[in-house]
């Protein structure tokens, strides 16, 4: 069901269709044809040093209302947890939704995207693909808003505190042949203060393109830790959008743990529109096999003495690929901003390729920047030390690989995530994906 370039017209009606199954409002299905008219006009995203004009990324979904239910059991990637701020998706249905009643009762809102459509349409319209990623940016964005079939809609109300991290686990439905594609818009009033962790797993072994757009409004003075541990499967050839819109005083920090198996392009973006917005990017990620991922991370400043600050950690396998893009721009006007990055990557093997490439660019005077990359091997002094005492070469080299990777393990709020994170590093590292 590959969408070729002059065909997207004979999709209005199934579009048109599944909209009504949806009861959306009018203006949604609104945005998805006026979407759909635009893709084949648009180009891809520009990920430098990355060749995916080939990939199988524009193919769209089946358009049912409900996929099948998996056969496989959810417990395998959701472990009973009755206390848990939790939504849990399977494909495009959502299984299980828990939001203790004094959260209801202090106005949040944490739901499936069609559920927010019907009862706070005014909400999801407000940012829904409006403020941090535009419909007509690329074929990926347009594709994305025409076709988008499940998705997450988290709202904190203003100067609420949630101590519960929220958590999201999102489990593709490749049982079938279908493309998964999943918004999550984030909508964090003034001065709110919140975590959130997602969790992208796949199921079964059909081939599928996975479009993958995150949204994180941020409105003044609100605070948001975002983690995620993206596990999809090798069969899956992925687009990740994740965007942050920041207002005054706003912070996001985000650690994200890319850790799928199959093709990925990334888009990792934080928009600091306000003075004084400060967003903190750590990712880490291990390709394998022949696996290619093409990271772009990059932050713009826009505010007066706002801040970004970007790490990226990465380590190669096999004759795997790994491509960090790190991008620090300072707009005119963004007086006494700062914006600083670090790529680093790790080379486990001769045939693998690795690319750390920093951009500057600097429109204003009275600003703080710099850059840090570095592709290359484990550090033998480090292994000398561990050695030393007594620890094999092997376990010695898993060590400093995850101390490596450690800013991101450390940042993730949920116990059983960042343990999750570790085992799937240890997995990759072994060579035993599933």
């Amino acid at each position: 069901m590959e969408v070729k370039t002059n065909q997207f017209g004979v999709y209005t009606q199934a579009l048109q269709n599944f909209s009504s199954r949806k009861q959306e409002p009018e203006w949604m299905l609104q945005l998805r044809l006026d979407a759909l008219e635009k893709i084949e006009a648009l180009e891809l995203p520009v990920i430098e040093r990355v060749k995916y004009n080939r990939w199988p990324l524009v193919v769209a979904p089946q358009l049912k209302a409900e996929q099948p239910a998996l056969a496989a059991p959810i417990a395998k990637w959701v472990k009973d947890d009755p206390e848990a701020v939790r939504v849990v998706q399977t494909g495009n249905q959502t299984v299980v939704e828990q939001l203790p009643e004094h959260l209801k009762e202090k106005g949040v809102i944490f739901t499936d995207i069609f559920t927010a459509l019907q009862t706070v349409p005014e909400l999801v319209q407000e940012a829904y693909m409006q403020q941090a990623v535009k419909v007509d940016e690329n074929k990926m964005t347009a594709f994305h808003t025409a076709f988008m079939t499940s998705g997450l809609f988290l709202y904190v109300p203003k100067n609420v505190v949630v101590s519960e991290p929220f958590e999201a686990i999102f489990i593709q439905n490749s049982e079938v042949t279908d493309s998964f594609m999943k918004h999550v818009l984030v909508l964090a009033e003034t001065h709110s203060q919140f975590s959130y962790v997602e969790k992208y797993v796949t199921a079964g072994n059909e081939k599928n393109a996975a479009n993958i757009i995150v949204e994180v409004i941020a409105k003044p003075g609100s605070k948001v830790k975002f983690s995620a541990v993206d596990q999809l499967g090798v069969q899956t050839t992925t687009y990740f959008n994740r965007r942050g819109h920041l207002e005054k005083d706003a912070t996001i920090d985000w650690a994200i743990g890319v850790m799928n198996e199959g093709n990925v392009i990334a888009d990792f973006d934080s928009d600091l529109v306000g003075d004084g917005s400060h967003s903190e990017f750590k990712a880490v990620s291990i390709s394998t096999g022949s696996q290619i991922q093409g990271i772009d991370t990059r932050v713009t400043n826009y505010g007066r003495h706002s801040v970004g600050h970007i790490l990226q950690h990465g380590v190669i396998l096999d004759r795997a690929t790994l491509t960090f893009n790190g991008i620090g721009h300072i707009l005119k006007g963004g007086v006494g901003a700062d914006a600083q990055q670090e790529s680093r990557i790790l080379m486990l093997s001769d045939k693998a390729r690795g690319d750390a490439n920093p951009i500057l660019l600097i429109d204003e005077n009275d600003v703080t920047a710099g850059h840090a990359a570095s592709v290359g091997r484990v550090d033998p002094e480090q292994m000398y030390y561990l050695m030393s005492r007594g620890i094999s070469k092997e376990e010695a080299e898993r060590l400093v690989i995850r101390g490596f990777l450690g800013a991101v393990i450390s940042a993730i709020p949920i116990k059983a995530s960042r343990q999750e994170l570790i085992d799937t590093i240890e997995r990759k590292l072994s060579h035993d994906s599933e």
